[in-house]
């Protein structure tokens, strides 16, 4: 399937955040390990433990069998990563909260790409721009709350991408139909696919130019950073 950009369709961006405008991995690296020094002194087998990503991804994915309610929203599910491990160390459960916090302060400190920045603001300026995020990022921590309309989460939303409801709340957000907005992102399922089927035109940001994987469905457009997307547009 075959299909074409059409600029001026467009009224209203509505953008991922993570890996889109900063890579996200370096990110949770830096948390997990800022997570397991603050419980090292008050909880060490639990911070010994979660040291192991093995360990991790076995009780995340344990988590998400039992409780596929919360899949996601990645707040709760964090918190209760963090009781079960305490839980069965038997350290002590009231550190739930503060280690979350811990952790989440550290989610919050994004090394954006260098066309990032340029971008938003280029962008900003010529359309309402929408944070749409299965992540836990928050544009106001984060430092860039200035350039977005509105910001919607799958935590604080209830649904995720690729969900249409997420999309089309979004759309409501800038003040526009569905098919008046471009989303733009960078996971070819979540961001493109579901975008489409919500009835978006979207583009593909594929910063390591890999091949598309989900023939016959096709982003209107693949660019390979920020600013190609901004001489595209422009």
């Amino acid at each position: 399937m075959t299909v074409t950009l059409q600029p001026a369709r467009i009224k209203a961006i509505s953008l991922d955040l993570d890996d889109t405008l900063w890579p996200i991995w370096p990110v949770i690296a830096r948390a997990e390990q800022a997570l397991q020094d603050w419980l090292r002194p008050r909880a060490p087998a639990t911070s010994a433990w979660l040291a192991n990503a093995e360990n991790r991804h076995a009780v995340r994915q344990a988590l998400l069998q039992s409780r596929p309610d919360i899949g996601h929203d990645l707040r709760t599910l964090r918190q209760e990563l963090i009781r079960h491990v305490l839980r069965e160390h038997a350290e002590d459960e009231a550190l739930v909260a503060p280690a979350y916090e811990v952790f989440i302060a550290q989610r919050m400190r994004v090394a954006l790409y260098d066309d990032a920045l340029p971008a938003l603001d280029w962008l900003s300026k010529r359309f309402p721009v929408v944070a749409v995020s299965n992540g836990n990022a928050d544009v106001q921590r984060v430092g860039l709350g200035s350039f977005f309309r509105a910001s919607l989460s799958a935590q604080e939303f209830g649904v995720g991408k690729p969900d249409a409801r997420i999309f089309h709340a979004a759309a409501q957000a800038a003040g526009v139909e569905a098919h008046e907005v471009l989303h733009v992102g960078d996971d070819a399922a979540l961001d493109v696919v579901g975008a489409l089927h919500a009835g978006m035109q979207t583009v593909w940001v594929n910063r390591s130019a890999q091949n598309w994987p989900h023939a016959p469905h096709q982003p209107h457009a693949t660019v390979n950073d920020m600013a190609a997307l901004c001489r595209l547009l422009g």
